[in-house]
């Protein structure tokens, strides 16, 4: 997978400190609903997606008492509003794809409100189908390299062995892994078996092509447009086929 894009590290390494923010209880609350009342029922065991929904409130520290209000909403055991699932696409600066799945439940609301956050950072929001077609549903799953207990070889056989696609070392900091979506669940428990820490597993949208971002101007405008849509509520999460350098990441900063 060439063009998992930057965002998504970004993204991710980011998480601890979106954890601060009350609003990320809200999203994962809503993920929970969602998962619960579409994903198969109010018990994790055999409710992959809500299992997954688990896990990221948990690493969020969301309290137990809102994950099991949350599921209970879903269940049908407590009033909850019906939000609506969608995809909206459209084109950052530069003409970088941007795909973003959303929970609302008013959609003419959103839809105007995000078209909107487009419009003034330098992108535009595009039919159905605009840019879709560039990505691939895949699972994702990263681990911490400081934490691992296996050797690179040791692990590219187990995950492989349990149905990976592939794995990729190049960063630093973490080991991303790549599925076939059915696959994740069987990955991510195959290393768990073994004593190794997921960080994050997920299905994601991955795109096998980047496209590549050397201007600093451009690229400041493009993660205030990715932040924008990651701040707004009713964005559950955002896919985008982006790569800034190292470099010019530093240069940024």
């Amino acid at each position: 997978m060439s063009g998992h894009s930057k965002w998504a590290n970004i993204k991710h390494k980011k998480g601890k400190q979106d954890a601060l923010k009350g609003k990320v209880f809200t999203k994962l609350g809503r993920e929970l609903i969602v998962a619960a009342r579409m994903g198969g029922g109010p018990n994790p065991d055999i409710n992959f997606r809500l299992k997954i929904a688990i896990q990221k409130a948990k690493a969020a520290n969301m309290p137990n008492d809102n994950i099991q209000r949350a599921i209970q909403k879903g269940a049908g055991e407590q009033d909850a509003n019906n939000f609506e699932e969608l995809v909206y696409e459209g084109y950052g600066p530069g003409g970088v794809a941007i795909m973003i799945n959303i929970l609302t439940d008013n959609r003419n609301r959103t839809a105007g409100e995000i078209r909107h956050i487009f419009a003034k950072n330098g992108g535009n929001m595009g039919e159905t189908g605009c840019v879709s077609w560039m990505f691939k549903q895949k699972g994702y799953i990263t681990l911490e390299k400081e934490k691992l207990n296996l050797s690179e070889d040791d692990l590219l056989l187990l995950v492989l062995e349990k149905g990976a696609e592939d794995l990729k070392l190049e960063d630093e900091e973490e080991v991303e892994i790549y599925t076939d979506p059915e696959n994740l669940e069987s990955v991510k428990d195959g290393l768990e078996e073994v004593g190794v820490e997921v960080v994050n597993a997920e299905i994601s949208m991955i795109s096998e092509t980047s496209v590549e971002v050397t201007d600093p101007e451009q690229a400041k405008l493009l993660l205030r447009l990715m932040d924008y849509l990651e701040e707004h509520d009713d964005v559950q999460d955002t896919f985008t086929n982006f790569d800034i350098s190292e470099e010019l990441m530093e240069q940024m900063e």
